[in-house]
């Protein structure tokens, strides 16, 4: 099953409390997700899909140093065997003000909301526009 999006912005949350991209920092010692899917897609652009991103944050919190192949590849199978929330709950869109890019091949960047970018591709028509998950009801 293919859980990647493709020529897509995840939106900022409406709630979202910041009015530009923050780079998010860890708190009591531990990097938080935030700070995991930060510095996977700040250093790689376009590198990523969406699969890629949740199993690869999830696996670096873990205590696995140096696991193999197969081991990493059983694990995926494990995480994506049960239903995972999607990159519009990760905190990045939510709370830190970051949109989510996807291209073509469905790979993502982050694309901060004070950006050109980021305004061009909500506007465009050919891009599918989705809004991160609020943090609050409404």
């Amino acid at each position: 099953m293919d859980l990647n999006y493709y020529k897509t912005l995840i939106a900022v949350a409406d709630d979202c409390p910041v009015s530009s991209g923050v780079v998010p920092e860890g708190r009591g010692g531990r990097r938080s997700v935030a700070v995991v899917q930060y510095e996977m897609l700040a250093g790689s652009p376009y590198v990523y899909t969406q699969e890629d991103v949740l199993f690869e944050s999830w696996l670096r919190r873990q205590d696995m140093p140096d696991i193999s192949e197969d081991r990493r590849q059983a694990l995926r199978d494990e995480f994506f065997s049960r239903s995972q929330a999607c990159l519009r709950a990760s905190p990045l869109p939510k709370k830190y003000g970051w949109g989510l890019a996807f291209d073509a091949e469905g790979r993502v960047a982050l694309c901060p909301m004070e950006s050109r970018e980021y305004g061009e591709l909500r506007d465009d028509a050919d891009t599918t526009v989705l809004k991160a998950l609020r943090s609050r009801r409404a």
